[in-house]
C-alpha cells in the first residue's frame, strides 16, 4: 500500500520538495530570529527578560502576521501569471506590491508605536517583564518597515520558482543577527550591556540589511529581466492593488486569527506567572521553528497550486497537492517523535532554570501532539491560497481560533485549574478544528473544478 502510494506520487514528492526545502529554510529564518532572541536572554539576561521576550514576541507576531499575509497576497497572482507565461504582468504586480508594502510597514509601525506599547501597560502582567519589553517592542516596530519590502522581494522571486536565494540571505542575516545579538547583549568590544534591548537592536539591523540586498538581487539579476520590463510608477493601478489586497488582506486575516489565539495564551499565561510565560516562550519557539518550517511546504504548495490553476490542468493540482499533504504529515510527525523524546532536554537550549525547564517539558509533550494538526492546516491554507480561495478559509479559522480554540484554554487553563497544559490543551483542539475544515474545504473545491 506506501509503496503503491509512493511510486503514484514520486514526480509530485520530488518537485515539490525541490521547491520547498529553499522555502522551508528561508522562512524557518524568521522564526529563528525569535529562537535567537530567546537563547541569548535566556542565557545572558535571566528570566525575567526572557518573560520580556515572550511578551512582546506574542505582541508582536500578532502584527508581523499581518504584514507577511498582505506580502503573501502577490505570490499566487505571480504564480498563475507565470503559468500563463504573462511576464509583463508580474512586474506591474511587483511594482504594485512594492507601493503596497511601503504603505502596510508604515501603518503597522505607526500602530505598534501608538497602540500596542500603550496597551501593554493594562494586560496584568509582572511590572519588571513590562518595563524590559517596551524597549525592545520599539526597534522590532520599526524593523518591520524593512522586513515588509524584504518580504515582497522574497515572495516575487519564489512565485517565479526562485527560491534559493531568499534561503542564503535568510542564513547570512540569521548568522548575523546571532552574532550582534551577542555583542549587545552581553556588552562586548568596548559596548555597554544592553540586555533586552540589544537583541532588539540586532534584529532591526539584520532586517534592514536583509532587504536591501534582496532587491539588489532582483533588479540586477538576469533571471528577471523580462519580468521587469512592466515595473514603473505607470502601472501602479487600483485594480492590480485590489487583487493583491484580494488575496493578502484575508491571508493577513487568517494568520492573525492564529496568531492572535497563540498570543492570547502567552497573555494567559503572564496571568499564571513569569515562570509558567518563559516556559511558554520556550515551548512555543519550539513549535514555532517546526510550524514555519510547514509554513514554507505550504508556501511552495501555493506555488504549484498557482501554476497547475493558471493552466487550468487541474488533475495535477490535485496530485501535486496531495503530494504536499503527505509529506507534511511525514515531517511533522517527525518532529513530533523528537519533541515527545527530548522533551526534559530541549528546554536547555533556552534556559536553566529548573522550574521554566518542567513547565516547559510537559508543554512540548502537547507540542508533539498538535505538530501534526498544525502542519496539515497551514498546508491547507497554502493550497487553497493558490487556487485563490481565501474567504471562506478565513472564515474557518476565525471559529477554529476564536470559538473553539482560545475559548477551550481560558476554560481547561483559568476556569478548570489546569495552569499551562490546559492552555496548551485548548490550543490543540483549535488546531485539529482548523486542519479539518481546510481539508475538507480543499475535497470539496477541487473536485468541483475537476468536474468543471
Amino acid at each position: 500500500m506506501v509503496r503503491k502510494v509512493y511510486t503514484k506520487y514520486k514526480p509530485h514528492y520530488q518537485s515539490n520538495l525541490k521547491l520547498a526545502i529553499p522555502v522551508v529554510i528561508s522562512q524557518l529564518g524568521h522564526t529563528l530570529v525569535h529562537t535567537a532572541d530567546s537563547v541569548i536572554v535566556g542565557h545572558f539576561a535571566g528570566t525575567i527578560p526572557l518573560a520580556a521576550v515572550s511578551l512582546v514576541n506574542s505582541l508582536f507576531t500578532l502584527i508581523l502576521v499581518i504584514g507577511i499575509g498582505i506580502s503573501y497576497g502577490i505570490t499566487p497572482l505571480i504564480a498563475q501569471e507565470n503559468g500563463k507565461n504573462n511576464k509583463e504582468e508580474c512586474g506591474k504586480l511587483l511594482f504594485n506590491g512594492i507601493v503596497l508594502s511601503a504603505i502596510t510597514g508604515i501603518v503597522l509601525f505607526i500602530g505598534i508605536y501608538f497602540g500596542t506599547l500603550s496597551v501593554i501597560d493594562h494586560l496584568g502582567q509582572t511590572p519588571e517583564v513590562v518595563a524590559q519589553a517596551k524597549p525592545f517592542l520599539t526597534l522590532l516596530s520599526i524593523s518591520i518597515i524593512p522586513l515588509m519590502f524584504f518580504m515582497t522581494f522574497k515572495q516575487f522571486a519564489e512565485g517565479l520558482g526562485f527560491t534559493k536565494q531568499a534561503m542564503y540571505i535568510s542564513i547570512w542575516g540569521n548568522i548575523l543577527n546571532i552574532v550582534l545579538g551577542i555583542i549587545f547583549v552581553k556588552g562586548m568590544f568596548g559596548i555597554s550591556p544592553m540586555g533586552v534591548k540589544g537583541v532588539g537592536l540586532s534584529t532591526l539591523i539584520d532586517r534592514s540589511l536583509m532587504a536591501v540586498v534582496m532587491g539588489v538581487y532582483i533588479f540586477k539579476s538576469k533571471h528577471f529581466k523580462d519580468y521587469l520590463i512592466g515595473f514603473g510608477k505607470a502601472y501602479f493601478t487600483k485594480i492590480r492593488s485590489l487583487k493583491i489586497l484580494k488575496i493578502g488582506a484575508p491571508v493577513a486575516l487568517q494568520y492573525t486569527f492564529e496568531i492572535s489565539a497563540f498570543s492570547g495564551a502567552a497573555i494567559l499565561m503572564g496571568t499564571l506567572g513569569a515562570t509558567q510565560q518563559a516556559a511558554h516562550q520556550v515551548a512555543i519557539n519550539m513549535a514555532s521553528m517546526t510550524y514555519m518550517m510547514a509554513s514554507g511546504l505550504s508556501a511552495a504548495a501555493a506555488i504549484k497550486t498557482g501554476n497547475n490553476f493558471g493552466k487550468k490542468d487541474f488533475a495535477e493540482l490535485r496530485m501535486s497537492a496531495m503530494s504536499s499533504y503527505h509529506i507534511v504529515l511525514i515531517f511533522m510527525l517527525f518532529t513530533a517523535i523528537i519533541f515527545v523524546l527530548l522533551n526534559s532536554y530541549l528546554p536547555y537550549l533556552y534556559t536553566e532554570d529548573l522550574s521554566v525547564i518542567s513547565i516547559a517539558s510537559q508543554l512540548l509533550i502537547i507540542a508533539g501532539f498538535f505538530q501534526l494538526f498544525d502542519g496539515t492546516q497551514v498546508v491547507g491554507l497554502g493550497i487553497l491560497r493558490g487556487m485563490g480561495d481565501v474567504n471562506i478559509p478565513t472564515i474557518f479559522t476565525f471559529i477554529a481560533y476564536w470559538m473553539v480554540g482560545l475559548p477551550a484554554a481560558y476554560f481547561l487553563g483559568i476556569i478548570q485549574g489546569l495552569g499551562a497544559n490546559g492552555i496548551w490543551y485548548g490550543l490543540t483542539l483549535g488546531l485539529l478544528v482548523s486542519s479539518s475544515l481546510l481539508f475538507l474545504r480543499f475535497q470539496h473545491f477541487s473536485r468541483k473544478l475537476l468536474l468543471e
